[in-house]
């Protein structure tokens, strides 16, 4: 009955001793964990790491009474990243000689190679010992305890007492469980200076980013500008014709374009033309196009008015020929105006049709004539002729338009835009104002996908008119 209860006491015992060792460790735990938040908050985040260390050995050695000890933290080959010793008065040079040798022949490296804990009860005794020579301290009793997280072996603690016997089995089971503990600690120790060196190189690289964007900018903007220069600062003005346009571009440049300009004995040259792309590159060929258009359409016309919409064909071959592998496409509409009589002559390349609208709403369509200019060499472009009566507005837009999204993702669309044109708008600006307002009351605060813009010209002899670009 005796030994029952002696039993039963001593595995009372036991439960005791092993409840105090995991409150023991788990005390530890959270006085490292709370050394390590109060550090985190301070300006000084780059001594976190080393901070973190000497409060692990520092804790280490008030749960076990020891008198010295050593804390190394090691990288995936085993190298020592970073060390504590309490010898605090080691120079540089001894504090090196000492990790090497430790761990390369002592208690320290025999648990490197092990990944085991090693109690020494007494170092005369236990082979596992290395006597350093001119050692400032005797040591007789060693617990070196390795952290581990799975299989990587984080760091080695090692605690040293100056009397034999000083670390007993109870103790060494506390601060193998306490090292589980201080594995994590190390861990996110060690993860937080990463992150806080990535913070740093995130912030540094946040600034260059930044200083680059601003460059950018201000390099778009000049694009921009350039390719506003590119459009008609000023609209021609002619005797009994009232021209307007608007042009809003979807970033900062765009690929749409339109231009009015006068041809010899005062034929007036319309286009309004859509680059099947966006952004800078969009705009390049704008300039592109609009310079080859320009350029072709002079030439021809010096030797043959008829033959100045051949600047399509022009223009397409060279791009198709030049530029093929940029797949850069154009719809283009590029209208001849002879202002006395009203005859336009044109080509649609590909291009939305445009609408010739009178008092009773919509009375012509001009639908293609030709494909996208820049697809293939030699592609035909057929000329059309409408006569513009008094009165007449001739209005062309680009995709945008149609296909601009209100906040529910639902497109303007044509039939829309056919309501706007239905109206009798007294002048082109009105009916080009009047497109306008119905369009962004469409969009409302939708995000605008792509360019868009209205050019369109009266035939209206009996007013004074004046031709301008809306904004």
């Amino acid at each position: 009955m005796k030994t029952i209860e002696s039993e039963e006491l001593q595995l009372l015992r036991q439960e005791i001793a092993a409840l105090k060792t995991e409150r023991s460790a788990a005390e530890a735990l959270r006085m490292l964990l709370e050394k390590l938040v109060s550090m985190a908050r301070t300006p000084a985040k780059e001594e976190v790491l080393k901070e973190t260390l000497q409060e692990t050995l520092d804790i280490s050695r008030r749960l076990t009474d020891a008198e010295r000890g050593s804390l190394f933290l090691l990288d995936n080959e085993g190298v020592v990243i970073e060390s504590i010793l309490t010898q605090q008065d080691a120079t540089g040079e001894v504090r090196s000689r000492l990790i090497g040798r430790v761990l390369d022949k002592g208690l320290a490296g025999w648990v490197s190679r092990t990944k085991t804990l090693g109690l020494i009860l007494d170092t005369e005794t236990d082979d596992r010992w290395l006597e350093l020579p001119n050692q400032p301290y005797i040591v007789r009793s060693a617990l070196a305890v390795p952290i581990l997280k799975g299989e990587e072996l984080l760091g080695i603690l090692t605690l040293l007492h100056c009397e034999p016997e000083q670390f007993s089995p109870e103790i060494a089971n506390l601060m193998q469980i306490t090292a589980d503990q201080i594995a994590l600690v190390l861990e996110n120790a060690r993860l937080y200076g990463i992150l806080e060196d990535s913070y740093d190189s995130l912030d540094r690289a946040k600034q260059k980013i930044e200083l680059y964007s601003k460059a950018l900018d201000e390099e778009l903007d000049k694009g921009r500008q350039i390719q506003l220069d590119f459009l008609p600062n000023e609209i021609p003005q002619l005797s009994n014709w009232e021209i307007a346009a608007c042009f809003y571009p979807a970033r900062q440049v765009a690929g749409d374009f339109y231009d009015a300009f006068v041809l010899p004995g005062n034929y007036l040259g319309l286009v309004i033309a859509d680059v099947c792309d966006k952004g800078v590159g969009a705009a390049l060929f704008m300039a592109l196009f609009r310079s080859l258009i320009r350029v072709f359409s002079g030439q021809l016309h010096e030797d043959n008015p008829d033959r100045t919409l051949e600047a399509v064909s022009l223009t397409n071959d060279y791009v198709a020929q030049e530029h093929s592998n940029m797949n850069m496409l154009l719809t283009l509409f590029f209208g001849l105006l002879n202002p006395e009589t009203g005859l336009l002559s044109y080509v649609n390349g590909g291009h939305e049709a445009l609408y010739v609208v009178d008092r009773n709403g919509v009375r012509e369509t001009l639908k293609h004539t030709g494909p996208a200019v820049g697809m293939l060499p030699k592609m035909k472009f057929k000329v059309q002729q409408v006569q513009l009566q008094p009165g007449d507005i001739l209005i062309g837009y680009t995709d945008g338009v149609t296909e601009a999204h209100c906040p529910n993702n639902k497109l303007f669309g044509n039939d829309r835009l056919l309501q706007c044109l239905q109206g009798s708008a007294p002048s082109a600006t009105a009916l080009v104002e009047q497109v306008k307002v119905d369009l962004f009351a469409h969009m409302d605060n939708a995000i605008q996908f792509d360019d868009i813009t209205i050019l369109a010209i009266q035939y209206a002899p009996t007013q004074k008119l004046r031709s301008q670009v809306l904004r």
